[in-house]
């Protein structure tokens, strides 16, 4: 069962703070052997990511079979029925509208002392995708990831998607296609993001990472970043779901499921100013539970670490929101809108009871790859900005240095950087001869 939590309770915030702390990431000592693993693929290339793959996947490959043929995919893709492309069409369509809605305008201004200064936007040459692979893949994450690269102009996508035994999905096939993928490399572990990272003989390096995985692709994505960069490092799913009396209790059982049947160690907690509500809930959980199909897996989740928290007002529930700050917040209450200005820390808000989270998974149009573990207090989830830099401009006029450059060679003085000063003040003497 999951614990019951009231906030009139004298015990509430020890209760409370236990539930934040509680320690959901699958964190075993990966670290020695992907490091062990990065080094290989560093040094001996193609041949280190073929024995690897060979030895965790079952694959043989050769370095020209490490990326699946145009044949390949298309043979693939074709075994799409029309039903599952036509969902996947009109997600790829939607994420893309919201995506080419992100991207930011230069800039370019005089100021008061007569300097031009502003900004450009410009993408990353080269990203990387991984994908988790086998018939367990899923496609909607393929569309999440490379969409917004390519909306931002990102000039060559690689994706990386390991196929144990040789199986793959068509729909993630299918999804690259759509989504203007480059590149497929049927590779996957710490060896694959080592591969993109560094290169092999057959895969030139990319710029950026970005993708789930499991440990040992997380333990990777932090080993590589600085050669590269990475998007987040994404632990278990969650969600919150904040619902007042007035709602099908069963339909809200289904949304704390949704995000429980992903991992065992994921969490959904349902706030409510209910009590008999949250217990109407939770028996529809156990109910669910009987006939899902993941129900084990969603069984432990909810088991373990889901909460069902009583609060006084919904004012109190937007206050507990915060501190959780969590990946998925569903706002089910009459005034939706008023409770979402309350609510500062999330990675996505769905408002309103006929937004379940699961429509934000694939055809909402924001992205799903969201910050977890309460690290929606200080960062967002994937969008273009993750595929772009900011590159500033200056140019300043005679007249501007002449206002602004003893300034700044008097506080080069003052730091000890003669070079930094002279370099100002020769400029300052020249316009003063």
């Amino acid at each position: 069962m999951p614990v019951f939590l009231e906030t009139i309770s004298p015990d509430f915030e020890a209760a409370f703070q236990a539930l934040l702390t509680a320690k959901r990431e699958d964190s075993p000592d990966v670290d020695a052997v992907v490091a062990q693993i990065i080094e290989d693929v560093r040094s001996r290339g193609d041949a280190a990511v073929i024995e690897l793959t060979a030895k965790f996947d079952r694959l043989e490959l050769t370095p020209d079979t490490l990326a699946f043929s145009k044949s390949e995919i298309a043979d693939a893709v074709a075994t799409v029925t029309t039903q599952d492309r036509v969902a996947l069409e009109l997600a790829a369509d939607r994420i893309r509208a919201y995506h080419e809605k992100q991207m930011p305008e230069d800039r370019e201004w005089a100021d008061d002392a007569g300097a031009t200064l502003g900004w450009r936007w410009s993408a990353v040459s080269a990203a990387g995708l991984y994908v988790p692979g086998g018939l367990a893949s899923y496609p909607s994450s393929v569309l999440m990831n490379a969409i917004p690269a390519k909306v931002a102009g990102v000039s060559r996508l690689a994706i990386a998607v390991p196929t144990p035994d040789g199986q793959v999905n068509p729909l993630v096939l299918l999804a690259a296609k759509l989504s203007g993928v480059d590149e497929i490399y049927r590779i996957g572990g710490a060896q694959a993001i080592a591969a993109l990272a560094y290169g092999t003989e057959t895969i030139p390096p990319v710029d950026k990472i970005t993708g789930p995985g499991n440990a040992y692709v997380a333990a990777a994505k932090r080993r590589v970043f600085g050669k590269v960069g990475i998007d987040m490092i994404a632990g278990p799913s969650e969600i919150l779901v904040i619902a007042d009396k007035d709602n099908d209790s069963d339909w809200i059982a289904l949304d704390l499921l949704s995000q429980a049947e992903h991992d065992e160690s994921a969490q959904s907690i349902l706030i409510t100013d209910d009590a008999a509500f949250g217990r109407s809930v939770a028996q529809a959980v156990e109910k669910r539970l009987e006939t899902l199909q993941r129900r084990v897996i969603a069984g432990a989740s909810w088991r373990d670490y889901g909460a069902v928290i009583t609060v006084r007002n919904l004012d109190e529930a937007a206050m507990l929101s915060n501190r959780i700050a969590p990946e998925h917040l569903e706002l089910c209450v009459a005034d939706p809108a008023g409770l979402c200005d309350k609510t500062i820390h999330a990675g996505a808000i769905f408002l309103g009871q006929y937004t379940p989270e699961a429509i934000g998974d694939y055809v909402g149009g924001p992205n799903h790859v969201l910050p977890t573990a309460r690290s929606a207090r200080f960062s967002s989830g994937l969008s273009v900005m993750d595929f772009l830099k900011r590159t500033t401009l200056s140019r300043m006029t005679p007249q501007a240095l002449r206002i602004i450059g003893p300034a700044a060679a008097k506080l080069a003085q003052s730091e000890s950087l003669e070079a930094h000063g002279l370099s100002v003040q020769a400029r300052l003497d020249r316009l003063n001869d």
